[in-house]
């Protein structure tokens, strides 16, 4: 019913910066939480960021607190993540997803849509 598809991730050197872009299509529906996830290869996938689509409120996890930005354009239904001072440990390929109900926003049970990924590769 609702499609993402990420983009903007590259390769890209250490302290470089990248901006992704998380664009939802198809049936509109009620999104209560759009996040970024992430996952290394031979790693589990982990939570990044996530905003509250009512009231903007953010989460970030420690590792990219300060250097990584989410936000939401709600009538284009896209969201953003602004990647700044990229670390080799960032890595991964980075998932956006949506959550259409009140759930707990770190889990990833929570969400309900999934985009393909976009793969972003830094290199030291």
């Amino acid at each position: 019913e609702v499609q993402l598809q990420a983009s903007g991730g590259g390769l890209v050197q250490a302290g470089d910066s990248l901006r992704l872009s998380c664009a939802a299509s198809g049936r509109a529906s009620s999104n209560y939480v759009m996040g970024w996830f992430r996952q290394a290869p031979g790693k589990e996938r982990e939570g990044v960021s996530w905003i509250r689509i009512s009231d903007g409120s953010t989460f970030y996890r420690d590792s990219v607190k300060g250097r990584f930005t989410i936000s939401s354009d709600n009538a284009k239904r896209t969201v953003y993540l602004q990647m700044n001072g990229l670390k080799t440990e960032d890595t991964a390929v980075y998932y956006c997803a949506v959550q259409t109900a009140p759930r707990i926003p770190t889990l990833l049970s929570g969400y309900d849509y999934w985009g393909q990924g976009t793969q972003v590769t830094v290199s030291s």
